[in-house]
This record gives structure tokens, sequence and C-alpha cells, in this order.
């Protein structure tokens, strides 16, 4: 059992009255991690300590923010091996999936330091003589981060370092489900010599997470928040913003569709569904929930689809390598079983995989799915995943759009201006031809549309969000004035 603490300050710290919570094993009864309950005045010590430290943070040259970030990356990629071992404990991730997020976010780490010296201005054209105008960026102030358990590392350092890196301090809430893995990458930034009071973090039972998030949006310190999770706790995480005028960056849930045209490479169509639909066991916002195939070449792709997945190892990631692990728990289970069900009850067909007792499932594939099966508009998060065959390009389209949802999406055609045509159509925040919908590159900017949130992490579109674009002029000639 991993006992934590809290970073405020520049001090680990337990909650004030003392109280914790637990965080179970998704494969068995054991506690793994036992973690601070914290108050709201802990919270609100944290954001006062980020507070105290933006003066003399924002005035730092690029150059000092970039060497501390570098540095920060270095320590986090140490850590690899007990993130390897947080990861599988508290979420059931496989070794795979850990290395693959350590991996990520230290290059996210590089991107973030490499930004400090992009945050650029412009000189605007002024139709007052002698007048100077200039649109300037500068940092915005405290940054209240929250990040979820599915891709612990990648996410919880995406909440922070382009923050950091546009002169702004942090506040990282973490995870309820994996507090010793958000802990695991504040670790590395007091490693790397951040200033006390720049990166701090915040761990609290699941019952207090509503009254601690009010409070910390509400805190006139904070000046940005930025909220990665389910569309559910999203919509609740807009409201309570936009009570306190607060803007926020929102990367909620999605139904990523995956459009098998007739000309499509089947090979590497099979291979780009079976990864961007089973990578982590489906527990990814990118995740293909929708694979949509030309009815022309369908049974050839559905039967090559079928003898991948059903080959796919799943297994207790704490006992060797795997792909599929545990998903994170049997609400998981239940709610992926439900789906299974109704989907045969309607006239779905099995084709490999099925209902699972525990929390390690097995790929599962449901083919003719139809719009009146639950799964066909409903978020997985699993490895059970829907396939609706369609007639024709414009009927893949329509599919693909409808939803609510729109993060990820891909096409796969050997017709390169097709599928860029095919592309523009799609409602979605990303998409990608002849590659599958699970793709994460530092520099890109990252977010969705419709029900996925707004906003966009990463590159010079995450320093839009991070920043305060400024007016301001300066007159270099005598003013002439009407009065």
């Amino acid at each position: 059992m991993n006992a934590i603490s809290m970073l405020i300050d520049g001090e680990p710290r337990q909650a004030a009255d003392g109280a914790t919570f637990e965080r179970k094993s998704p494969l068995d009864p054991a506690v793994v991690t036992r973690a601070p309950a914290a108050t709201v005045a802990d919270a609100i010590a944290a954001v006062d300590a980020a507070a105290r430290a933006f003066p003399a943070w924002s005035a730092t040259g690029p150059s000092e923010r970039r060497a501390l970030l570098t540095k920060a990356a270095h320590c986090l990629e140490a850590r690899a091996d007990a993130f390897a071992a947080a990861v599988a404990a508290e979420t059931g991730g496989s070794a795979l999936w850990s290395g693959f997020n350590v991996h990520l976010a230290a290059g996210m780490l590089l991107e973030a330091a490499a930004m400090t010296t992009q945050i650029s201005g412009e000189v605007i054209p002024s139709d007052v003589p002698g007048s100077v105008a200039m649109g300037l960026r500068q940092p915005a102030g405290v940054v209240l981060g929250m990040a979820p358990w599915n891709a612990p590392v990648i996410l919880g350092v995406r909440a922070i370092a382009l923050p950091l890196a546009c002169g702004n301090t942090v506040v990282l809430k973490g995870s309820e489900l994996c507090p010793a893995t958000h802990g695991l990458i504040v670790d590395a930034f007091r490693e790397a010599g951040f200033p006390a009071g720049v990166v701090n973090y915040v761990t609290n039972a699941p019952k207090d997470a509503a009254a601690i998030v009010d409070a910390m949006i509400a805190a006139p310190a904070v000046r940005r928040v930025n909220f990665t999770g389910s569309t559910r706790v999203g919509r609740i995480i807009a409201t309570v913003c936009a009570k306190y005028l607060k803007p926020v960056v929102l990367e909620l849930g999605g139904k990523a569709p995956l459009l098998v045209l007739d000309d499509a490479d089947l090979d590497a169509a099979v291979s780009g569904a079976a990864f961007g639909a089973f990578a982590n066991s489906g527990q990814i916002c990118m995740s293909t929930e929708r694979i949509i195939v030309d009815e022309a070449i369908a049974d050839a792709f559905v039967q090559r689809l079928a003898d991948k997945a059903s080959r796919l190892p799943v297994g207790d990631p704490r006992k060797g390598p795997v792909v599929l692990g545990s998903v994170v728990d049997m609400a998981t289970v239940h709610r992926c079983n439900e789906l299974i069900d109704d989907a045969l009850a309607k006239g779905a067909k099995l084709l490999c995989g099925g209902k699972a007792q525990t929390t390690l499932m097995p790929a599962t594939l449901l083919d003719h799915v139809t719009s009146d099966m639950r799964i066909y508009s409903e978020e997985s998060f699993g490895p059970v995943k829907p396939i609706v065959r369609v007639k024709g390009e414009a009927a893949a389209i329509a599919c693909a759009n409808d939803n609510a949802y729109g993060l990820s999406s891909a096409v796969f055609t050997r017709d390169s201006a097709r599928g860029m045509r095919v592309a523009a159509r799609i409602e979605s925040g990303i998409c990608h031809i002849n590659g599958p919908t699970v793709h994460d590159e530092a520099q890109m900017p990252f977010g969705g549309v419709k029900d996925s949130g707004f906003g966009r992490f990463g590159g010079k579109a995450g320093i839009g969000e991070f920043t305060d674009l400024r007016w301001i002029t300066m007159q270099t000639t005598p003013r002439h004035y009407p009065f």
C-alpha cells in the first residue's frame, strides 16, 4: 500500500484534519493507495501558494522555464518503473500503456519547453499617426488543472506543462482513482527544482470533489481552468466556470468513428481499427467506438478484424506483458455487459469476446449494429466495439456524424483526395486519414467539438488558451486631439 502526500507551497502536506481516502485495486480488494482527503481550506491553501509564486515565476525568462521543463521531462522518464507499478495497481493498465504514457508525457514537457520562446505577439497597423500598437500575450495567473485516470501520465502532464511554459503557476487536482500515479508527476517537477508554489498538488475523497472544485474555481486568483474527463462532469465544470466567469478548456467524451471505405487497404484498416479500439482496453477518449464499414468489403474486413481481435492477450498486468489489462472497475464491466445484451437482443452478431465477470475483459466485437441499439450511440469506454455496415460514402459520413460527440475520427481509403474530402465532412476536432483514431502528439492542436468539449491543448494553439492577449499602444509623436 502506497501512502502519499499533497504538495502545497513546495512542501509535502497531509489534509488539515488528517483525513484520508483509499484507492483499491480494480483486480482484487487490496488497498493500493492511501491519499490525503483535502479540506476546502487545503485546496484554497494550494491556490494561495500558486498566487504568491505567480509574480516571480511569470517574470522568469524563457530560458529558465525551458531548462526546468526539460529537467522535469528527464525526471519523469527516470520514474518509468514506478509509473508502471502505479498504473497497474491503481487503474489496471498494462506496462505497454504506462510506457507509452511516460514517453508521450516526457515529449509534452519538451514541447512545452520549446514553446517558452514562441509566446509572441504582433505589431498591428494603427490609424493614429505615431502610434505603435501591439498585441502581446502575457501569463494569465493561476491555472487549475483536473486530469482523469485513463491516460494518467499524459493527461496529468498536459494539464500543467504548457500553462507553466506560458508563465502561469498551477494547481493539479489529482484523480481519486489514481492519486499515486498523479503524485509521481508532481514528484518529478519537485525534483526538477521548480520554485515553491509554482506546482501544487491536491487530492480529495470522491465525496468532497464538488466542494473542492467549486471552491478552487471560485478563488479570485484562479484565472484559467482545464478539465479532461466525462461529458457529464464537464457540463458541471462548465456551469461552475460560467458562474464565476472563468475561461475553461474542456476535453470530454468521445464516440470516435472509424470509416472503412470500399477502396480501403484492408490490412491497414484492420491494424488501425484494432489498435484504436483496444489500446488500454478501449478506455481512451479517442478510442474507436464505431467501426463503420462499406458493405462492399465488409465481410472480408470483419473476418480479418475478428481474427486479430480474438488473439489479443488479456490478463493481470502485474504478472506479465498483456495488450488488454484490467478495466478500471466493475462498473465498466456492468455497463459493457448491458450494451452487449441489448445489442444481441436486437439482432447484432457477436464475433469475438463477450460478457465478462471480472475486470479482465476480452476484446469484443459486435457486427450488424443498428441505430436502435444502445452501443450505436453510447460510449462504451471499454473493449466492446460495434461494427455498422453502410452502403456508400455518403452513408458512411452520415453515420459518422450521427452522434452527439466529436473528438477524434479516422477514414481509410486508397484515394488521398477522397480521404481529404471525407475528413472535411466529418464533425470532429481531429481526423486521421489511413491512421487510427488514437493518435496524440505534443505539438498538435488537440480538442473536440459538440459534446466532446471546446478549446485546444497542444503547441501554439494551447498558448492562446493559457495567456491573456493584451492590446498595448505607445505614442511616439505628438498626438492631435479634437478638443
